[in-house]
């Protein structure tokens, strides 16, 4: 079985848009996430993209166009040295109450099966309370909130009574660095 590091998509890889990315033209990768994608020592880790997008099951975009924003964000982090092992997304609104959408912890559970991970030596990145939440229900080693996107907001809200420990980086860059060095809080 393999340790992940699961990373939420928008405000964490590419911005976070108020009206949802709707098509690739839209797509802006926050800086160095890509170059953060490419450190070598990722290889010790699947590292899987596990993102919401509502957009699909509000009618504002079509499942095939959230799936080809995602293949192609994949396509182009690989291009560029980056490593994705893959990604998951959950299509439904609010109201739909799947068990997908975060903050339950449907999508990385999904990956983990088919990926053979070890969720106790994994990590979740993300930019709000859904996302921690995800990890910490999934029961992955640590989960992270950068302070990117919708992270700082996210940080001057109250936190979920169901959250527990987490750790705090400004971005991308730094979450992965410290994961990936030899002294990360534990």
């Amino acid at each position: 079985m393999f340790p992940a590091i699961f990373i939420d998509r928008d405000g964490v890889i590419i911005e976070n848009k108020t009206d949802y990315v709707r098509n690739w033209s839209q797509v802006s990768f926050l800086p160095d996430s890509i170059h953060a994608l490419a450190n070598p020592k990722l290889a010790e880790y699947k590292i899987v993209i596990v993102t919401n997008q509502s957009a699909v099951g509000r009618g504002i975009i079509s499942l095939e166009t959230a799936n080809s924003i995602n293949d192609r964000l994949v396509r182009m982090i690989r291009d560029l040295g980056g490593q994705i092992d893959a990604a998951y997304l959950c299509p439904h609104s609010p109201n739909d109450q799947c068990e997908c959408r975060k903050p339950k912890s449907g999508l990385l559970l999904q990956a983990a099966k088919e990926l053979s991970l070890d969720l106790k030596r994994s990590w979740m990145i993300g930019d709000a309370w859904s996302d921690i939440q995800a990890g910490q229900a999934a029961g992955v080693h640590m989960a992270v909130m950068v302070k990117t996107g919708r992270g700082i907001d996210q940080l001057s809200m109250q936190k979920p009574t169901d959250v527990t420990e987490f750790l705090v980086y400004d971005n991308l860059v730094q979450a992965l660095e410290s994961i990936l060095s030899d002294n990360h809080p534990e």
